[in-house]
């Protein structure tokens, strides 16, 4: 296929895709958040068993800019957000590719609730400019943007739509399967859904809830059968942010991955941390939704098959 009729085929959807960007960047000045920009290759970041990062001299393009933007808040930033370029080894689909935009931004003195309303506002607010309205029509379906928008737990969603419950799904070793092929294709159709209350498990770096310990503080978005979002209440216990690296080295370990260099410098301020609740937004697929697309490639310029 000619490279050129690619191009010139998404330029429609590179415009919406860029005054999407400029409404966000309108949304959180307006907010008092502080743009920032932190860099790409690093020389270790935060132990994932299941994400891989592309290497670079010796470190790390990184996978998600988290640690340093917390390292900022750790030294009195209150408001911050980043559009990061960010690189995952072995993700190419029609919904993941290996180079990606995260839209990353923390709020000092909430929590993953607030948050939750915090995304509903900016939402709302790029569906008026980019002339929507309150609907959206995404792969022949409706979304309303009316709040209420869905809140369900992780244990309601097993419950309502796996064969298993969630406990039985994490004995098995099965939750990612049971999510991605029972639950996620079922979620955020009539309004957007919220997915929270994690199990303690996958908590992350999100704090486990105090009057239920059995669960994280943490919510993902969907749209359309599209995660868009991963959310925390961080994480701010340093002894417990350690252990939780160390049990994720060790699950690399046990699939055969190299293990990273400890984030020292990061776990160094964690303790001066405040309590702050933090999100990662994929631009990417945010893009693919306001512009009617099925694929990450409609959204942006150049795949990585085209270089």
């Amino acid at each position: 296929m000619d490279e050129r009729w690619l191009l010139a085929r998404r330029k429609d959807n590179l415009q919406t895709r860029a005054t999407m960007i400029q409404a966000i960047r309108q949304f959180f000045i307006s907010r008092d958040y502080l743009e920032v920009e932190t860099p790409i290759r690093v020389p270790t970041q935060a132990p994932e068993a299941h994400i891989d990062p592309l290497t670079s001299e010796g470190w790390f393009l990184h996978t998600s800019p988290e640690l340093c933007m917390k390292r900022l808040l750790a030294a009195g930033y209150s408001r911050i957000f980043q559009f990061a370029r960010c690189f995952r080894a072995g993700e190419r689909g029609n919904l993941h590719i290996n180079e990606f935009t995260l839209l990353e931004w923390y709020h000092t003195g909430i929590d993953y609730k607030e948050m939750m309303e915090e995304c509903e506002d900016l939402l709302i607010h790029l569906a008026e400019l980019l002339c929507y309205g309150k609907i959206i029509h995404y792969q022949g379906k409706d979304i309303a943007l009316e709040r209420p928008w869905e809140r369900i737990s992780v244990r309601d969603a097993f419950e309502r739509y796996s064969p298993l419950t969630m406990e039985e799904a994490l004995e098995q070793e099965r939750f990612d399967e049971i999510m991605v092929s029972h639950i996620e294709p079922r979620l955020g159709f009539d309004t957007p859904t919220f997915l929270y209350d994690y199990p303690a498990s996958l908590a992350a770096l999100a704090r486990l809830k105090k009057e239920d310990p059995t669960v994280a503080e943490r919510f993902e978005i969907y749209m359309g059968g599209l995660e868009l979002a991963n959310a925390f209440s961080e994480l701010t216990d340093v002894d417990e942010q350690r252990a939780r690296f160390d049990r994720e080295q060790e699950h690399r370990k046990k699939m055969g991955k190299l293990p990273y260099p400890e984030p020292d410098k990061f776990l160094a301020a964690l303790p001066h941390m405040p309590e702050a609740s933090g999100i990662a937004l994929g631009v990417d697929r945010l893009a693919m939704i306001f512009t009617d697309s099925s694929t990450i490639d409609d959204v942006v310029t150049f795949t990585p098959e085209m270089l």
